[in-house]
């Protein structure tokens, strides 16, 4: 007989996909966070979870190997930490909302973290990426403008790859919906735009998706008369997170796309590690440090807060480099 919480939990879950309208990813990563606390501490009803036994679970969450199953020095991050105390929060805080009594929000505090530092490269190592994808056939033109409107807009890696086919490569802006169902508008560059319209020329298939998997067209020939790309299914019949339906032009995925990037950025001979959320980081930085105001960049971005915005600012600040060089070591 399933106990008080687990009716809860379930509940809340629902309440997360009704009411709030939050993404299915959201609601897996509460899921996989939630049930890990409930599941160690075993607590039945609301009000069993109390400060010690909270207490408990974040000494037992501090200690915990990074790799699970195997001897490791390296303990859970302080950020992945939170991650769980977070989603906890949620769930007490719907609790409250309920009149349910169990421990009050803000009795759970979030452990202090390291200041984020930004992964960047430099200008000519981001222009030399840009232009590695060189060839003419089908891959090489996807590639160039997957890389172009990655820099061009600074979009995430998952809106990249929702984008639909019938986008205008003409048009200088795009409205694309980011994390919580938001839209905001991006920009298109003149270079992105180009790339963009070569690369949609040659596509000769039907797919819907802006960037598909082009498996079968390393020769530069779309596959034709009805050829399907075999699918790349795990265990559960999925890939991508979605159920494959035996489409014969699947999009492309995260991994997919982070994949090219590392591909080109190699190809480039630069040795850092580089992935889309890179090329994104320079967006943001060539923005300020151009002139942009941090409150435009954070819209561009689509960053709910604009903490999240600032991290830029420490690397961007040309008005301090400014006085540095005026005024300090003079004599």
């Amino acid at each position: 007989m399933a106990s008080e919480i687990d009716k809860l939990q379930r509940e809340f879950f629902e309440y997360l996909e009704i009411e709030k309208g939050s993404s299915a990813k959201t609601i897996q990563n509460y899921q996989h966070y939630l049930n890990r606390f409930l599941e160690h501490t075993k607590v039945k009803n609301a009000s069993d979870i109390t400060d010690d036994v909270v207490r408990e679970f974040r000494l037992w969450l501090n200690r915990q190997p990074t790799k699970y199953g195997k001897d490791s020095r390296e303990t859970l991050s302080k950020k992945t930490q939170n991650f769980h105390l977070i989603a906890l929060r949620v769930f007490l805080k719907y609790l409250t909302k309920r009149d349910i009594k169990s421990l009050p929000v803000d009795r759970i505090e979030l452990a202090k973290i390291p200041e984020r530092t930004i992964d960047l490269i430099t200008p000519t190592e981001l222009s030399r990426l840009l232009d590695a994808p060189s060839g003419t056939d089908i891959k090489s033109l996807r590639d160039k403008a997957i890389l172009e409107l990655l820099f061009s807009t600074g979009l995430r890696v998952a809106e990249l790859c929702s984008l639909p086919r019938d986008i205008n490569p003409f048009s200088e802006e795009l409205s694309v919906r980011g994390k919580g169902g938001k839209i905001r508008v991006v920009f298109i560059s003149k270079r992105a735009q180009d790339a963009l319209k070569k690369y949609l020329d040659a596509r000769k298939d039907m797919g819907e998706g802006l960037f598909v998997r082009l498996d079968p067209l390393a020769s530069g020939s779309p596959p034709s008369q009805g050829k399907r790309i075999p699918p790349r299914l795990n265990k559960e019949g999925l890939r991508g997170g979605k159920k494959y339906k035996g489409k014969e032009y699947d999009n492309l995925d995260r991994h997919s796309v982070e994949r090219i990037v590392k591909q080109y950025a190699i190809k480039a001979g630069i040795a850092k590690k580089v992935t889309p959320h890179v090329i994104r980081h320079c967006f943001a930085t060539d923005l300020l440090q151009n002139g942009a105001d941090l409150r435009s960049v954070q819209t561009m971005l689509g960053h709910a807060n604009i903490s999240t915005t600032q991290i830029y600012t420490h690397v961007t600040d040309k008005h301090l480099r400014d006085i540095h060089k005026k005024f300090h070591n003079k004599g």
